[in-house]
């Protein structure tokens, strides 16, 4: 006979929880990525729609695209690639891809 399954935040709530004097701020809500940013999870315990699996807590991912909300962020783990579906206050800049940049004026 399986398991019963505890629930995604089960063994990780202490993992996940915010820090004491952490403060609610609204602009983490309507962050914005191109395609090509390269990303890090920084999961919000404030907001659990959209929350990656714990186990990607500080993975380095690049941007893949959109899926309604949220965004597909490409992480290698070991020899493969991992699709992971993230709201964006779930996830933070490292840095702007090439495109991004604007150009230099002369």
């Amino acid at each position: 006979m399986t398991k019963k399954s505890k629930g995604l935040r089960s063994r990780s709530r202490s993992k996940v929880s915010s820090g004491f004097r952490d403060k609610f701020s609204v602009e983490k809500f309507f962050r914005s990525f191109n395609v090509g940013d390269s990303v890090v999870f920084t999961i919000d315990a404030a907001s659990q729609k959209g929350m990656p699996h714990p186990r990607f807590k500080g993975m380095v991912g690049v941007v893949e695209g959109m899926q309604g909300r949220s965004y597909k962020v490409v992480v290698k783990t070991g020899g493969t690639e991992r699709h992971v579906i993230s709201r964006p206050e779930h996830i933070k800049l490292l840095k702007p891809s090439a495109e991004a940049k604007p150009a230099l004026k002369v």
